[in-house]
């Protein structure tokens, strides 16, 4: 077998079908596209989302104003002076500002955030900080910790 020998399997090509070259091929005259009207004229098709001159879908919608945040990260926050209720010492976590009443449900990782005063030293366990936050919990004798 040699290059010259490999040719495609009978059957597997088609021939291309000439439209509009006269009408003994089958296709002529019209070419398969109807006697008048917008299809059947050279450079016919209409651009997508064309309605017939009517106001088309794309511009009778309102438009999005500012696309949302993909792969936002929700947090349940909580202010500084919240934690002030607390006695010292005490170990500040999700869970524990549950059991606590503090937070009632928790929509994600526990973030905390610097409104308010804290004169109350504490262990704080979050998943993110505020620069404030952190400053004000440290000035207060405590510790932040990221989980």
């Amino acid at each position: 077998m040699r290059l010259n020998d490999v040719k495609p399997q009978k059957g597997s090509k088609k021939r291309r079908r000439r439209v509009a070259r006269g009408i003994s091929a089958g296709q002529g005259a019209s070419a398969g596209l109807g006697m008048r009207g917008q299809k059947s004229r050279s450079g016919s098709s209409t651009r997508p989302g064309f309605e017939g001159g009517q106001q088309p879908l794309y511009r009778r919608l309102p438009k999005l104003k500012g696309f949302p945040i993909v792969n936002r990260k929700i947090y349940t926050t909580i202010n500084v002076d919240k934690l002030a209720s607390l006695p010292a010492n005490t170990e500040v976590t999700l869970t524990s500002l549950q059991e606590a009443g503090i937070i009632t449900t928790a929509k994600g990782p526990l973030k905390i955030l610097g409104n308010g005063e804290l004169n109350v030293s504490l262990k704080v366990q979050a998943a993110a900080f505020t620069g404030q936050a952190r400053s004000k919990i440290e000035a207060a004798g405590g510790s932040c910790e990221i989980v």
